[in-house]
């Protein structure tokens, strides 16, 4: 599949999949989207207290960077588990320009360190922020009770539906703990009742930019 390095509307960069007109991030803003839907309505609801993150979805790990920005502004623990099945490679990662736009050049050793950290191993990213990278399906996902809150950043449900199933949101709910939180750039009738078959009382929100409405979900205790 034909993939290329596409400028958002932000400035920031992101990967395109031509043969699914399908990006990593939004087109109306990588870094706009992340800051929005992830920590906007994710980690800000934890306050600056130690928190457990799976994102599903790795990718450019643009995510993860922007999180590790707000443990060092917040001086929050934060332990990080990002899961990918087909991880990106560093021609690709060395045409992310996200450290420049989020104004990040002291930590550009950081950004590096995360793609270059061995797979499937717990790693000291800084004091505050480690980093656990998993080559896995996301069908293979068996934690339980372990994490605070989960960034849901699959593929869209117009390419990839089978990532957004009841199964595979049986699978979040198991992996956070009581209380614990799922945010997500979805917004679909579909996504909205998978989530409430397994558990999930789910909330509609504000979009980040160039999307009307994104879901937050929050697991029974």
């Amino acid at each position: 599949m034909k993939r290329e390095i596409i400028k958002t509307l932000d400035g920031s960069t992101t990967i395109h999949l031509e043969e699914w007109n399908e990006s990593y991030h939004s087109k109306h803003g990588a870094i706009q989207e992340a800051k929005h839907v992830f920590i906007k309505n994710g980690l800000s609801l934890f306050d600056s207290n130690p928190v457990s993150i799976l994102e599903i979805g790795f990718g450019t790990g643009l995510n993860a960077f922007i999180t590790f920005l707000e443990s060092e502004h917040k001086q929050q623990q934060i332990d990080y588990v990002g899961v990918e099945a087909y991880p990106v490679n560093a021609e690709e990662i060395l045409g992310m320009n996200y450290v420049a736009e989020l104004e990040a050049l002291e930590f550009e050793n950081i950004f590096e360190k995360m793609h270059k950290t061995e797979w499937n191993e717990k790693n000291e990213i800084s004091s505050k922020f480690s980093l656990t990278k998993r080559k896995q399906f996301f069908d293979e996902i068996n934690d339980f009770e372990i994490f605070d809150l989960i960034y849901f950043d699959a593929f869209g449900y117009r390419v990839q539906p089978e990532l957004w199933s009841t199964e595979i949101f049986q699978k979040m709910y198991n992996s956070l703990k009581p209380s614990g939180v799922l945010v997500t750039y979805a917004a679909r009738g579909v996504v909205k009742r998978s989530m409430i078959s397994v558990g999930f009382t789910v909330e509609k929100l504000a979009g980040p930019p160039g999307k009307r409405e994104m879901f937050r979900a929050f697991k029974k205790v």
